[in-house]
């Protein structure tokens, strides 16, 4: 009899202390948790992260490693003394090119001339652009054929563009110079990507030509969202029309002008294409920026570190202006 009591509660689990804890709906902790701990495992690798893993991470990898990495190793070849010769030393870093940087009157001009560059263009484009967004949204004829027209050139590479305007401003035949001496004003004409004195209001011109039509848009764009019945009030209390524009529609294109202007300022800064064209990698104190300069030590004169730290810099000066647009992004929620 006591034998096949003791059988029975062995058969129920109460006879063992290293059996699992019995639960009232007949499984065990032991299972259970293991059964959780399966379906957490299961949720996990069939989340929206794992399952998109094939699709973002090789191209972030390569990305990385081509990019962020090549930034990253440039830096540090700038702490150098690398000359293209032999391999970089790495054991004695310093920024000894940093301090001959500074020293250096073609880096200061260069960097003068990227900065003037850089405000001028942005700053010329803007109120071009804007200008011609408010003709074309008063209402004119053949708008779409003006919209067309104002935004081709920006489908211009800088090699094309910079043929086109170097033919334009060529002294003997150019368009510039030809119709001048037509209209009696000869005395006007001008070698303008000769002269020092010219030479950078022209490259600043011609890529105002090409990249105002892209400032138009932008500020078309942002003309049409604004609701009709603030013009409407504004009229009827009795403000002119330079007066609704300046009061009432410039404040709400301010979203407008700063993606607008960041578009502007990298474009700036990549305008070696244009120069290289035009100039060569020499282009002369007066339009010498800091990428033809970085160009024209690293690849011409073999001074890879002293380039790289241009390098540097330059990359620097796109975070100055990339970095302000892209905090106020983020705190508008928008990244």
């Amino acid at each position: 009899m006591l034998h096949s009591i003791f059988r029975r509660l062995v058969s129920l689990g109460w006879g063992d202390e290293g059996d699992d804890e019995l639960r009232t709906d007949g499984g065990t902790a032991t299972a259970t948790a293991s059964a959780s701990t399966g379906q957490s495992n299961r949720s996990w690798r069939d989340s929206e992260f794992v399952r998109s893993l094939p699709f973002w991470l090789p191209p972030a990898l390569l990305m990385g490693l081509f990019v962020y990495g090549a930034i990253g190793w440039n830096a540090v070849i700038s702490l150098t003394e690398w000359s293209g010769f032999g391999s970089p030393d790495y054991g004695d870093l310093d920024f000894s090119m940093y301090a001959q940087m500074l020293g250096d009157p073609t880096f200061v001009a260069a960097a003068r001339n990227t900065v003037v560059l850089l405000v001028v263009f942005t700053v010329a484009s803007l109120v071009v652009g804007l200008l011609l967004a408010i003709l074309v949204d008063r209402g004119i004829r053949f708008e779409n054929t003006f919209r067309t027209v104002y935004l081709l050139p920006m489908s211009l590479s800088f090699v094309v563009t910079a043929i086109f305007w170097a033919w334009m401003y060529n002294p003997e035949i150019g368009l510039i110079n030809v119709v001048l001496r037509g209209t009696g004003l000869g005395f006007l004409a001008n070698d303008w990507i000769s002269d020092p004195q010219t030479k950078l209001g022209a490259v600043i011109f011609a890529l105002m030509w090409q990249f105002s039509g892209y400032c138009m848009v932008v500020y078309l764009a942002g003309l049409r969202a604004i609701p009709s019945d603030q013009f409407e009030a504004a009229r009827i209390d009795g403000a002119s029309t330079v007066r609704m524009y300046w009061r009432v529609v410039i404040p709400q294109l301010r979203a407008s002008t700063m993606s607008a202007a960041v578009v502007l300022m990298v474009f700036a800064l990549k305008a070696f294409d244009f120069l290289f064209v035009m100039f060569g990698d020499t282009p002369g104190p007066s339009t010498d920026i800091l990428a033809t300069m970085m160009f024209r030590e690293a690849f011409s004169s073999s001074n890879w570190a002293y380039g790289a730290a241009i390098a540097t810099v330059l990359f620097l000066l796109a975070l100055v202006v990339i970095g302000p647009y892209l905090y106020v992004q983020y705190q508008r929620g928008d990244l």
